[in-house]
């Protein structure tokens, strides 16, 4: 099977699915430092919210609580990796990253940085409890 194509930023170009099978790909694809960001992202959220459904859907994986709403997703980026909460705005403290739709909000991880998984695990905790984000 051929490696799949990376696309501006160093964002795999993984075909839409549903599932982890999917979301394991595009992490596995993450270039660098990213695909070490991109795991610890899926482990905070599968070790947070048990039985959350995944997929990749425009080379995103999403994460949400039912059938086609979602909660988060994550994009790599030339010098970050972007969560995205599609109900942050609803979130206590609200995430930094401001968005033009009002509900959204960004969290933007860089190699410097790091995850904090203690704040991660609280925001999707909160994230996963709101109304998913019909995309």
């Amino acid at each position: 099977m051929a490696e799949p194509r990376l696309l501006a930023g160093g964002n795999p170009q993984i075909p839409k699915g549903e599932g982890d099978a999917p979301v394991q790909a595009y992490i596995a694809a993450m270039p660098g430092w990213k695909r070490r960001v991109g795991a610890a992202i899926d482990e905070v959220v599968g070790r947070t919210v048990p039985g959350v459904r995944k997929a990749v859907k425009w080379n995103t994986p999403l994460y949400g609580m039912e059938q086609g709403a979602w909660f988060l997703g994550f994009h790599g980026f030339d010098r970050l990796v972007k969560v995205t909460f599609f109900r942050g705005a609803s979130l206590d403290p609200v995430p930094p990253g401001r968005s033009k739709q009002a509900e959204v909000r960004y969290l933007d991880i860089r190699e410097e940085d790091g995850v904090d998984e203690a704040r991660l695990a609280d925001w999707v905790r909160q994230a996963s409890a709101l109304p998913g984000a019909r995309l």
